[in-house]
Formats: C-alpha cells, sequence, structure tokens
C-alpha cells in the first residue's frame, strides 16, 4: 500500500513541472523536440496553439 501511495505521489509531482500546453514555454520545448516524437495530440496541439494563433 506504502508503494502505491507513493508511486502516486511520484506522478502528481512529476505531472505538476511540465508546462501547460499552449503556452510559450510547452511551444519552445516542442520545437526541440524531435517531430518523429511528437503523437497526433502533440502535433493537432502545436499547430493550434504555436502556429496559428
Amino acid at each position: 500500500m506504502k508503494k502505491i501511495i507513493l508511486a502516486l505521489s511520484a506522478s502528481l509531482l512529476l505531472a505538476a513541472c511540465a508546462p501547460e500546453v499552449g503556452s510559450e514555454k510547452w511551444c519552445a520545448q516542442m520545437k526541440e523536440k524531435p517531430k518523429g516524437d511528437w503523437t497526433a495530440t502533440e502535433a493537432k496541439d502545436y499547430a493550434k496553439h504555436c502556429l496559428f494563433k
């Protein structure tokens, strides 16, 4: 039980560190990420928030 709580706590802390989708920091992070590693959702969000503002 303690391991489950620890794992959930760690995942919440790591998720909180990610920039908000559509923010300038997120757009810059996506520019640096290889295009082949993008998911379909990331590509759609990048086009929507970073290219067609």
